[in-house]
């Protein structure tokens, strides 16, 4: 087997050191021995994309919030379904992932990052989404490794009572929470009911084939009274 070649590293503010790694024509993003993210695997990341877009179908100029761009799979994915009049917004807090887009993984990011409809913050997506007040029309998450986090502990802002509250103020009325999960979990799902979101739960295969691990997509909608 074709040896790991290493590529550079990245601090995650308040977190642990993520590290770029290419074998042949893959990448991936490790943490200490965990794989958080490979180009072979983009089949639920763009899934997270893919079927958001389907339950805006109709909205005018939409806006999407996606935190973090990973490797670009959800952030293409919701370019190649939205229309011209769509602004996605992409919060990512570690620089070099950006970097390393434009960088190394050039070819596999494809100029999504220069679309004109794509807003680039550099920020946690959690002040991002705290900062704003019926903007979104949908607010797609791929942090961490979802409620059960592994990089950084601030991370589990997001999946509080408080967390899932503040998305639900940043949505517009039946606006989408989608939030991406390398595993099931009951108690947030339960969670994100008693925040009053109509809930769905769909298992995803990690490969875009079909095949791989099942990973989980919450879609939770806010309803069009609050």
């Amino acid at each position: 087997m074709q040896a790991r070649e290493f590529i550079g590293s990245a601090q995650v503010p308040g977190g642990e050191e993520l590290t770029l790694y290419r074998r042949g024509g893959d990448f991936m993003i490790v943490l200490d021995r965990n794989e958080l993210m490979s180009s072979r695997m983009s089949g639920s990341e763009e899934a997270l994309a893919n079927l958001s877009c389907e339950r805006l179908r109709g909205r005018a100029r939409p806006h999407l919030l996606i935190g973090g761009y990973g490797m670009g799979f959800t952030l293409r994915a919701a370019l190649a379904a939205l229309d011209g009049t769509a602004t996605v917004t992409v919060a990512e807090l570690v620089p070099e992932i950006i970097q390393w887009a434009r960088g190394p993984m050039a070819e596999l990011a494809a100029g999504c990052l220069d679309d004109p409809r794509v807003r680039l913050v550099q920020a946690d997506v959690a002040d991002v989404i705290g900062a704003a007040r019926g903007l979104y029309d949908a607010i797609l998450l791929d942090v961490d490794n979802g409620p059960d986090g592994l990089v950084r502990q601030a991370n589990d802002r997001l999946y509080s009572a408080q967390g899932i509250a503040a998305a639900i103020a940043a949505l517009r009325p039946g606006g989408i929470l989608a939030i991406w999960s390398a595993a099931p979990d009951a108690s947030f799902a339960r969670r994100l009911s008693r925040a009053g979101l109509a809930v769905e739960e769909i298992a995803v295969r990690a490969r875009s084939n079909g095949k791989g691990p099942r990973h989980v997509i919450w879609f939770a909608a806010k309803r069009a009274s609050r």
